[in-house]
């Protein structure tokens, strides 16, 4: 039996950002969501109409969603995750349709281990900077997002 939503959720704000502190992992649940309600570009097609299940299996989007990293086991990955309270607490919160205001629209974020962001991601151009959570950068989408 596959995860719900809920614990699917709950297991990727555990891992994608559970050193980030309460903030930290709203914002990553924010960009999830925010990629599943997209209403234009690649994610309005992968999300099918608001599937987080696909939004969170994309290929190469989220590292803590794949068993393999470069040909080598991940450990840090979903399946090996055990959610708290807070993480399905915020699994609810975001599910039940709120969002960090500080993330915005933001569809991307990424932790680049070093002090600063870079001024778009990914690479293609489609997302701008948009502000600096913890470790984690947020790009909100550009014009040419939509065309992805």
């Amino acid at each position: 039996m596959g995860y719900s939503d809920r614990e699917l959720i709950a297991r990727i704000i555990q891992c994608e950002a559970g050193g980030e502190g309460e903030n930290g992992m709203k914002a990553v649940a924010s960009v999830i969501m925010n990629r599943v309600n997209a209403s234009i570009g690649e994610y309005s097609r992968v999300s099918q109409g608001g599937s987080i299940r696909n939004i969170i299996f994309q290929p190469r989007q989220f590292d803590c969603a794949s068993e393999e990293l470069l040909n080598r086991y991940n450990p840090q990955n979903i399946y090996n995750m055990t959610p708290t309270d807070v993480h399905y607490n915020i699994a609810d919160w975001v599910m039940a349709g709120n969002r960090l205001n500080e993330t915005g629209e933001c569809l991307w974020y990424l932790n680049p281990f070093k002090p600063s962001c870079n001024s778009t991601f990914p690479s293609n151009g489609s997302g701008t900077l948009h502000t600096r959570l913890g470790e984690h950068c947020f790009y909100r989408p550009t014009a040419f997002y939509a065309n992805t």
